[in-house]
């Protein structure tokens, strides 16, 4: 008969059980009551490290039976300063801890997503809604996969596998990674005792949507980070979830940082006697770009507009420049009245002088 039975009560074992069994019902409780899953169980958590604390060694199960708690208080010598040291050393190297730190599980893989948008939507901001698939704990089984587990035949219910390499000259590697066939847990399920929910994965499939506020003059490739809403697995902490901008092509606007670009097409008469052309900007204005007649504009001319570039994301009322390339389109041939009437609005050029010998020769475009 033991002198007190509140360890075995807080495991849920009996006092005749074997350290296997104790070991057992420890990991399910571990797992079921840990504070990441359960943030008001935490003094729940630190009695079931306790008890197992206790029940797991030998000799200081021995004098817990004989005396009680006050017994093997008395005789104890050194003990774990935290419950998650025990927690560490039970279920392996499920997160970065060393004596003194804080205890933190490993976090699960980083997700990134990309979400196409248009020149427009940065230049005037939007809200867009990006829909994800996670993998999240299954709520019916809180992620053990079933019931009556059994322990796991390939890691022996350590929930980590050890692979050993040779590098050379009589030295080995060895490494540590989690279970492949338990996923760290330590204890399968066979298939008559599975969750019906989530078939004994641990994990269920879930839609979330993601909200992104696009600000005016955001760059065409911003990230976004949505902390702890991608994959939630049993042992993991909650994977982060990135999403980047790609932005697309516009019609005839192109960005150069603050800046905008646009190319022109005029006609050979536009470009010495004038136009005027009207350009819906991307907040959905019209400007006119007008040049006088007379004023000449030249092959590959670049002209600027101040303060219709794109808006500037630290001063939002500042704008980049508009710089606008001209391309200007010959006819393909003119008319001798043509010519006679063009080279009279024209500067006289004189005629450069010729050698008698020279000969003519054919030429075609490229």
């Amino acid at each position: 008969m033991v002198f007190d039975r509140k360890h075995y009560d807080t495991l849920c074992v009996s006092p005749k059980a074997s350290l296997e069994e104790i070991k057992k019902s420890y990991r399910k409780l571990a797992l079921r009551y840990h504070p990441d899953k359960n943030p008001n169980s935490e003094d729940k958590f630190k009695e079931i490290n306790h008890a197992y604390e206790v029940l797991s060694d030998s000799k200081k199960r021995r004098t817990y039976d004989q005396y009680g708690e006050r017994g093997y208080q008395e005789s104890s010598g050194a003990r774990f300063e935290s419950p998650m040291d025990l927690f560490d050393i039970i279920f392996g190297s499920r997160g970065s801890w060393k004596k003194g730190d804080v205890f933190t599980r490993r976090k699960g893989k980083t997700a990134k997503y990309y979400i196409k948008v248009t020149l427009e939507d940065l230049f005037n901001g939007v809200t867009k809604e990006f829909t994800i698939s996670r993998n999240i704990i299954c709520e019916i089984c809180d992620g053990i996969g079933g019931h009556k587990a059994v322990q796991c035949d390939t890691c022996k219910g350590l929930g980590m596998e050890i692979a050993t390499s040779n590098i050379g000259l009589g030295f080995v590697h060895q490494s540590q990674y989690q279970c492949r066939k338990c996923r760290g847990s330590g204890e399968i399920i066979d298939s008559g005792h599975k969750c019906k929910k989530c078939n004994g994965k641990q994990t269920v499939k879930e839609e979330k949507v993601l909200e992104i506020e696009v600000e005016k003059g955001t760059n065409s490739s911003q990230q976004y980070l949505f902390q702890g809403e991608g994959d939630h697995l049993p042992s993991f902490e909650p994977s982060d979830i990135i999403i980047r901008l790609e932005a697309l092509e516009h019609a005839y606007f192109k960005r150069i940082g603050n800046d905008l670009s646009l190319k022109l097409e005029i006609s050979l008469t536009e470009s010495l006697c004038g136009f005027k052309r009207s350009i819906q900007t991307l907040d959905h204005r019209n400007i006119l770009l007008q040049n006088d007649p007379g004023e000449i504009v030249k092959p590959n001319e670049i002209k600027v507009v101040q303060n219709e570039g794109f808006p500037i994301a630290s001063n939002l009322c500042k704008r980049g420049t508009l710089f606008i390339l001209f391309n200007i389109i010959y006819p393909d041939r003119l008319s001798s009245e043509a010519v006679q009437f063009i080279s009279a609005g024209l500067p006289i050029v004189p005629l450069k002088a010729v050698p008698h010998d020279a000969v003519r020769v054919a030429w075609t475009l490229f």
